[in-house]
């Protein structure tokens, strides 16, 4: 199921499911406002979106209610998290599924959304988007995240990134999956459970923030996935931007030990970097560690 694309006119909604959006983040999304509004959109803030409950956030239910509210208001036709933080898998218990099945609309963020947009397509077969959260249309220094929106919500373009983006094989091979994924501590939160995701048949794409997730924490969440048994599902691996000493796919690679004949792929397109690319959650893909462009989409996600 894919979602409507961007239109001039149209009306963009923002949503806060992570952390409180901080004062002095609004100059930063101001500009983001101006940004959009140039383009041609409007922007609708979530009846919560800008206040702080418990003094760490909003509770679950408002969280979800504004998630909730979102889909149901048939002006808004997407959906951007402002930014990112923790503690969005508290929703889970109230969001309306069966709201966003007949609702589907474009929704968008990236690091803590991973687990909104992994149980939002896992649950009701929607196209989520893991790219910029509105704070991050002009938080980072170049308009590439922008470009990237663009391209992807109003043009209905394919291509994963730039022409100068950087692509290297970690491990050759050829493959075919939807992809899931996104920040590699909320996907391995996401292993098992009544909210887990389904990893089978899909190509994986990892990023991490290294400041929060140093070698031996990711390792961690590396190995667990092995043990309950992701790497057995799935068909293939983007590994995206982790900034530490010691590269992320050394550390994947220290992990599968060998084992597992699926190929993987590193790029500089997305992660806690400026430069990200806008990659949805539920779409074919194709991996060809022999092409100069080692992925790419095989199916529209939006029309």
């Amino acid at each position: 199921m894919i979602p409507e694309r961007l239109r001039e006119g149209d009306t963009i909604g923002l949503i806060a499911p992570s952390s409180p959006v901080d004062k002095d983040d609004l100059e930063v999304i101001n500009q983001s406002i101006l940004l959009m509004e140039s383009a041609g959109f409007s922007i609708k803030f979530a009846k919560k979106a800008l206040s702080n409950t418990l003094g760490y956030g909003l509770t679950a239910k408002e969280k979800a209610e504004d998630i909730n509210s979102m889909f149901e208001d048939k002006e808004v036709k997407a959906i951007f998290c402002i930014s990112g933080g923790f503690n969005s898998n508290t929703t889970f218990d109230y969001l309306d599924y069966d709201r966003i099945k007949i609702s589907p609309k474009i929704i968008c963020g990236f690091s803590d959304s991973t687990s909104i947009l992994n149980i939002i397509y896992n649950k009701t077969g929607l196209v989520t988007f893991h790219g910029p959260t509105f704070k991050a249309l002009t938080s980072w220094p170049t308009k590439y995240g922008y470009e990237e929106v663009m391209k992807r919500f109003v043009e209905g373009g394919l291509a994963l990134g730039q022409s100068d983006d950087e692509f290297k094989t970690i491990k050759e091979g050829k493959a075919v999956g939807t992809l899931v994924g996104g920040n590699l501590s909320l996907v391995n939160e996401m292993v098992a459970g009544k909210y887990s995701i389904d990893f089978t048949d899909k190509i994986l794409f990892i990023e991490e923030l290294f400041l929060e997730t140093p070698p031996e924490l990711a390792s961690n969440y590396l190995y667990n996935m092995k043990q309950n048994g992701v790497f057995d599902k799935i068909k293939g691996m983007w590994v995206g931007n982790y900034d530490g000493s010691i590269a992320l796919e050394r550390i994947l690679l220290d992990t599968l030990e060998g084992q597992y004949n699926f190929p993987i792929i590193k790029s500089d397109n997305f992660g806690h970097i400026d430069k990200k690319t806008v990659i949805p959650i539920g779409t074919m893909a194709k991996i060809d560690t022999s092409a100069d462009r080692k992925i790419e989409l095989l199916e529209n996600c939006v029309k």
